[in-house]
């Protein structure tokens, strides 16, 4: 990210919106976001510092951020890849093989990114199961949804530019009417999704009823 430019990074995960300095109110220019990592407060992870650079390098650059000047680093950065099946290609909608209905796949192997998008497919691949053997068809949630939106993406996107996607407002069909204010627009798109999640759950119960 830091090779396309001197601001990216500012964009990205150091972006510094809603954190104005305590003491002055002042905006940074960047912010640095720490996740503890064990309970009594000692290890803290630099969150969205994966890279390439060598260790001398990282150590030097680490250290001229404002408080970790005299950090003890535990483990330094590196460049992870997620691995991922080609799921337009080699699942059917519910995310289950083409060879085996019972055969189910979730998380970020059927290439949803992020803890929410991964425990909605686990959620839904664990109820879909249970219908498959208690006799009941598949469910997929209509994609006015943010799980079906998600769920649509991964089974129709072109198997030859398949990248793996999380869940964004972009991924939701448009609704009927313009709305040029993005609040507003994205608070009628979650509104529509919580009627259609509804109507979803309403209709899946019934039939099986």
């Amino acid at each position: 990210m830091a090779a396309r430019g001197d601001d990216v990074l500012r964009f990205g995960p150091m972006k510094p919106v809603g954190l104005p300095e305590p003491a002055s109110g002042r905006l940074p220019w960047a912010v640095v976001q720490l996740r503890q990592e064990d309970r009594a407060g000692q290890m803290w992870n630099l969150v969205g510092f994966q890279t390439r650079l060598k260790i001398p390098e990282q150590a030097r650059i680490f250290r001229t951020i404002p408080g970790l000047g005299e950090a003890e680093f535990l483990r330094w950065g590196s460049i992870h890849r997620n691995t991922y099946l080609n799921t337009p290609g080699s699942l059917t909608a519910y995310l289950a093989a083409r060879d085996d209905e019972r055969l189910l796949f979730a998380g970020q192997l059927v290439g949803v990114e992020g803890y929410t998008e991964s425990l909605g497919t686990g959620l839904l691949a664990g109820i879909n199961l249970a219908r498959l053997l208690g006799g009941e068809a598949p469910v997929v949630p209509p994609p006015e949804t943010m799980l079906g939106a998600l769920l649509r993406y991964v089974h129709t996107a072109d198997p030859a530019r398949f990248q793996p996607m999380n869940a964004n407002f972009g991924l939701l069909p448009p609704l009927a009417e313009r709305v040029k204010d993005k609040r507003q627009r994205n608070g009628r798109l979650a509104e529509r999704a919580v009627s259609a999640m509804r109507a979803f759950v309403r209709d899946a119960v019934a039939v099986a009823a």
